[in-house]
């Protein structure tokens, strides 16, 4: 089960940074919503991660950043997921905090399984408003990433 964590994880990762690529060859064209969203992703992946296994100080969910610092961000994001993996059992329940203060418990397989869901989710939503854009939207499907 982990080693499917990896590959879904690997695949979250090279397409945020192939997103990241795609956002810096158009910066005069990519939408605020796009840039708005792809911090959303990075954001939550850390906040999630340091749920799991703190280690800074989470960044704010909807904070935005130059999308020049993200690709480092998505960088630092999946080799801590890797070691999260690594690390702790998938069936470890984990307590924390939400953002309102309210306190659950969740597996880490729960957790990493929201977190492959919440980024593609949003990736999804980055094509559609590149689309509406006038920018073709990257192709991200995972079938394509494992052939």
């Amino acid at each position: 089960m982990k080693a499917f964590f990896k590959s879904l994880f690997a695949y979250g990762h090279e397409s945020n940074q192939r997103l990241w690529e795609a956002m810096m060859e158009h910066q005069d064209k990519t939408p605020e919503k796009s840039i708005q969203l792809y911090n959303h992703i990075l954001n939550a992946h850390q906040i999630w991660n340091n749920r799991i296994d703190p280690k800074a100080a989470p960044f704010g969910v909807w904070a935005m950043r130059p999308i020049q610092d993200e690709r480092v961000i998505d960088l630092e994001n999946h080799a801590h997921t890797i070691n999260i993996l690594d690390n702790y059992p998938l069936e470890a329940i984990i307590s924390y905090s939400n953002s309102k203060g309210q306190v659950y418990t969740n597996s880490v397989r729960d957790i990493l399984f929201h977190l492959v869901n919440h980024s593609t989710y949003h990736r999804g939503q980055i094509a559609s408003d590149f689309r509406q854009n006038g920018l073709e939207p990257l192709v991200s499907d995972y079938i394509l990433f494992k052939r």
